[in-house]
C-alpha cells in the first residue's frame, strides 16, 4: 500500500471513450485491468466522470455548420469541438462496466456547465473555475498523484498539468492511459507535461 499522502486519479474511463463510444478512444478499454489492480495499492482513489448537458457549447453539433475536431473562440480561450459524448444520464456516460468503482472515495463530475469545458480533474478549461478535488486532496493530506485513464492528451495532461501547478508530486502512467492524438496532440502534451515536472512513467 502507497503512503496516505498518495492518491490515484482515474480519467474518465467511460462507455463514450472506449471503442464503440462517441468519442472513441482506440485500445481505451485495454488499460482498465492495470488501472483495476493500482487500485489495491492506493488509499485514496478518485474517479472522474465527464458529465455534460446536452447543449454543451463544446459540442460541434451545437454550432451550426462546424464540424467536429475543429477549433473555435470561447471567452476562455481555443476550444476544439467535438461529437457529442458523455450526456448526462445516457449509458455513453457511465463507468465502462469492467472498471472497478467501489474503491473509489470520491467521484468528481466535469463539464456540466454548459457554456464552458472542462478537461482537468481540478479546474475547468478556464484555468480558474475549480472542480472542488483540489480542496479535497488538501484535507486528505494528499500531496502525490498518479493519473491514468483518458485521454492521455486531454483530460489527463490537463489533468496533470493542474496539480503540479498546485504543487503535487505528479505522475502520469502512460501504459495506462491512450491518446486521441488530435493532430500531434499527444507529442505535444508529453512534452508540456515533462517541462512541468510531471513524471513519466510506463
Amino acid at each position: 500500500m502507497r503512503a496516505e499522502s498518495e492518491a490515484l486519479i482515474v480519467i474518465d474511463v467511460q462507455l463514450d471513450f472506449c471503442p464503440g463510444g462517441a468519442l472513441a478512444v482506440a485500445d481505451g478499454d485495454a488499460i482498465i485491468p492495470r488501472i483495476n489492480a493500482l487500485m489495491d495499492a492506493f488509499s485514496t482513489v478518485v474517479l472522474t466522470q465527464d458529465w455534460h448537458p446536452a447543449n454543451h457549447s463544446s459540442f460541434a453539433a451545437n454550432h451550426p455548420g462546424a464540424e467536429p475536431f475543429t477549433q473555435v473562440r470561447m471567452p476562455y480561450g481555443p476550444q476544439t469541438l467535438w461529437p457529442v459524448h458523455c450526456v448526462q444520464g445516457t449509458a455513453g456516460a457511465q463507468f465502462h462496466p469492467d472498471l472497478r468503482t467501489d474503491p473509489a472515495q470520491l467521484v468528481i463530475r466535469k463539464g456540466f456547465r454548459p457554456a464552458i469545458d472542462s478537461y482537468s480533474a481540478l479546474f475547468e478549461n478556464d484555468r480558474v473555475t475549480p472542480t472542488g478535488l483540489a480542496g479535497y486532496l488538501h484535507e486528505r493530506g494528499v500531496t502525490a498523484v498518479t493519473l491514468v485513464g483518458l485521454a492521455t492528451d486531454y483530460c489527463v495532461s490537463f489533468s496533470a498539468l493542474d496539480a503540479a501547478r498546485r504543487g503535487l508530486d505528479v505522475t502520469v502512467l502512460t501504459g495506462a492511459c491512450r491518446a486521441i492524438d488530435l493532430g500531434g496532440s499527444l507529442q505535444a502534451a508529453l512534452r508540456q507535461m515533462r517541462d512541468h515536472g510531471v513524471r513519466l512513467a510506463d
